[in-house]
């Protein structure tokens, strides 16, 4: 994959409030566990990531066409970057997210800024508030975790019902079609610190990609592995459109540029 691919594996449905959201073997998914996202935030968060914020709300906003002031629902917030973003642009904006300890770095970080957000520790799979915003956002390659199909499917619905009529969501994230033109098995670099190792092996006929991430600093090690379920162009599409969605477009960037040969990501905006 490209060299920031685990930087861009960011947040689905990453904590939880009461008892986790169970697999069918019983055990919580890989996703819930607060201590994989902690350890790797230095490598998916680093300084590059919180400078590009602007420019990503930037064009985020003016694909959407979210009116100003809009509610704005941040499905799996992080540390809360685009959220503050969003929050000291006038925006009333509702960070979801299941890490307790993002939850807290964002709480701190808005304190910072002297912007007001709703933080809220709960699973994508769980979390609705019918009619409630204009715009939900799904960033920096956070979807696609759920061990089934039909997980992903619930947070598309539980969205679709948290939008006002008309209103919009963005998912960005890794397609089908960029994972396959751009594969490697392996690939090593240094990333804030850290000397990082990551490969990769297709699931399936296409169907997910099992990452195995080793980050190494003198003496520590850590090491994690998971798989992301990729959808096509087209999958994504009839997915939104059977999640409820009365439209659905696909682009190869957050400015609107075609789903294409040239894509740097897949770029979903759908309209509840």
């Amino acid at each position: 994959m490209r060299k920031d691919r685990p930087e861009r594996a960011a947040s689905a449905a990453r904590g939880v409030s009461g008892d986790p959201v169970r697999k069918a073997d019983g055990g919580p998914s890989w996703f819930e566990e607060a201590g994989f996202w902690e350890r790797f935030a230095p490598v998916m968060f680093g300084e590059k990531r919180w400078a590009e914020v602007p420019e990503v709300v930037d064009a985020a906003l003016a694909l959407s066409g979210c009116p100003a002031g809009g509610a704005v629902l941040d499905a799996a917030c992080g540390p809360g970057r685009h959220s503050i973003e969003l929050a000291r642009r006038g925006h009333r904006v509702t960070g979801v997210d299941l890490t307790p300890s993002f939850l807290e770095a964002a709480r701190e970080s808005a304190d910072d800024e002297g912007v007001e957000v709703e933080w809220v520790r709960e699973d994508l799979r769980r979390f609705r508030r019918p009619r409630a915003f204009d715009l939900a956002l799904n960033l920096f390659t956070s979807f696609g975790y759920c061990d089934e199909r039909d997980g992903d499917l619930l947070i598309l619905r539980n969205i679709r019902e948290s939008l006002k009529p008309g209103g919009s969501l963005i998912i960005e994230t890794i397609g089908k079609e960029t994972a396959v033109r751009d594969f490697t098995e392996s690939e090593w670099y240094d990333r804030d610190g850290w000397t990082v190792l990551a490969d990769y092996e297709v699931v399936g006929p296409w169907r997910g990609l099992r990452n195995r991430w080793v980050l190494y600093r003198g003496t520590e090690r850590f090491e994690r592995s998971f798989v992301q379920r990729l959808y096509a162009g087209t999958e994504m599409e009839a997915l939104l459109l059977e999640a409820g969605f009365s439209e659905a477009a696909i682009y190869g960037s957050l400015e609107g540029a075609p789903y294409d040969l040239d894509a740097g990501s897949l770029v979903a905006l759908a309209r509840a």
